[in-house]
């Protein structure tokens, strides 16, 4: 164990947007692939989930894949509530909680995502080197 406290050398973030359907839940179907790692790791510290548009009840699951996406794991899911964004009513948003402190060790790691229903997410995935 270090002495002293360990911080990200790096700030990192990766973008992305989902649209595309999958109700798949073992991996397989349509994975966008949200944060990649490095070759000396990345810590996950915060992934924040916004809809573009109105969004219907549904799911955003999140997997792992450690062999470059051969192999993805589901590690996580986001329930989705029917919302109608206007003038007063703000867009879908949440974090995924259960994502931060993952570790993604290496460059062949991967985190990926996707959307249950055919509507449009935008993730910011907030992380950092080690």
């Amino acid at each position: 164990m270090a002495a002293t406290p360990q911080f990200a050398a790096t700030p990192i973030l990766e973008v992305s947007r989902l649209s595309s359907a999958n109700t798949n839940r073992d991996g397989t179907g349509i994975l966008v692939t949200i944060a990649t790692g490095t070759a000396a790791g990345k810590r996950i510290s915060r992934v924040p989930i916004t809809a573009t548009g109105t969004t219907t009840a549904g799911m955003i699951r999140f997997f792992v894949s450690v062999d470059n996406g051969v192999t993805n794991r589901l590690i996580a899911e986001v329930p989705v509530t029917a919302t109608t964004p206007s003038g007063s009513v703000p867009a879908w948003t949440a974090l995924a909680d259960r994502l931060a402190g993952l570790v993604l060790p290496g460059t062949t790691a991967l985190l990926r995502a996707t959307t249950h229903n055919a509507e449009t997410f935008d993730i910011v995935v907030e992380s950092g080197g080690m």
